[in-house]
């Protein structure tokens, strides 16, 4: 592979260890793969075979992986029915699960397992950590949450079916193609909505395809709430009802000044504000001035291929040494 030019600013790619540890599951467990000590292996192997591949496509100078807090979550304290209904996770996924961390330290890399937080809380952090050192920054994740985070130096690789190739890259205009909303307004967007995966209902009424209008009609959500306390919503309603006539739209103004002040429907939104927001402060021990620091690339060659081949698949021992022992693009 030709070595791309130097970048003016550093990359950190920014994993989501259990969005590509449960796809992996899904997609591999009928592969039955074990590692040399026969221990179920094939969701570890994927999550690496696709770390690899994104490391081969993006050319990262350092890799940051986020992992949920297994034992406790501040979330549920919050909220006793956040993520309810989801299906039991199986006990071959638990397993590999709770051995990523192990993996992905033996490697080299740096992980971070935040106390009653989630990776998501991890990629927020990351993405803010970037911008304050001058890096730029790709979260991968198949969780929308991420993309709160996109800026002009943040992007959000999303993972589907088609795997690390095949799977959207999306920046601040992508986003707003998809949704109709700014990356800065993504959340208020993602508040109202609610959002099934997680339990979370949104304010009634206000859907993927009202919600996008009335933050690009006032701006914010704090605009919309100041007006419905100042002046009784009346700004919103002539807004909105202006906007529909020149559109050809019905006119539905008065109809969202009623949903947006139903009884709950502010504490319905301060609230998922409050559980879907990531936290940014996170301590992620980053030290990319240090050399050989945990999470920076190059890897050790020997440490690699060690680690790799017990997962006793020969090719990926070959991809792990190509991509993760040799120099970054930014050192080209």
């Amino acid at each position: 592979m030709q070595t791309p030019p130097p970048r003016a600013r550093r990359l950190l790619l920014a994993v989501d260890a259990p969005s590509l540890l449960h796809r992996n599951h899904h997609a591999r467990a009928h592969t039955d793969l074990r590692d040399r000590t026969g221990r179920p292996a094939w969701a570890l192997h994927g999550m690496l075979r696709q770390i690899l591949e994104a490391i081969d496509q993006f050319a990262p100078d350092a890799l940051l992986f986020g992992l949920d807090d297994r034992t406790t979550s501040m979330r549920e304290g919050l909220y006793p029915g956040y993520k309810a209904g989801r299906a039991v996770k199986d006990a071959t996924l638990v397993e590999q699960l709770e051995r990523a961390a192990s993996l992905l330290d033996a490697l080299g890399f740096r992980t971070v397992t935040p106390p009653g937080l989630e990776a998501d809380d991890v990629n927020a952090s990351a993405a803010t950590w970037a911008s304050r050192e001058g890096w730029d920054c790709v979260i991968v994740t198949s969780d929308r949450d991420s993309f709160a985070n996109i800026s002009a130096h943040t992007r959000v690789l999303r993972l589907i079916d088609g795997g690390i190739s095949g799977s959207p890259l999306l920046d601040e205009r992508r986003l707003r193609a998809l949704y109709g909303v700014d990356a800065a307004r993504y959340l208020e967007f993602a508040a109202l909505r609610g959002d099934a995966s997680d339990n979370l209902p949104g304010v009634a009424g206000i859907g993927e395809k009202t919600a996008p209008v009335l933050l690009d009609l006032m701006g914010s959500m704090r605009a919309v709430w100041s007006d419905i306390e100042h002046c009784g919503g009346e700004n919103l309603v002539a807004t909105v009802d202006s906007w529909c006539l020149e559109t050809g739209a019905r006119r539905m103004g008065a109809t969202l000044l009623k949903r947006l002040t139903a009884p709950g429907a502010r504490e319905r939104y301060d609230f998922n504000i409050s559980i879907m927001a990531g936290q940014t402060d996170l301590e992620l021990g980053l030290t990319p001035d240090v050399p050989g620091s945990p999470g920076l690339l190059p890897l050790d060659r020997v440490r690699v291929s060690r680690v790799v081949d017990f997962l006793g698949v020969g090719a990926t021992t070959d991809l792990a040494l190509r991509v993760l022992t040799e120099p970054p693009a930014s050192e080209g």
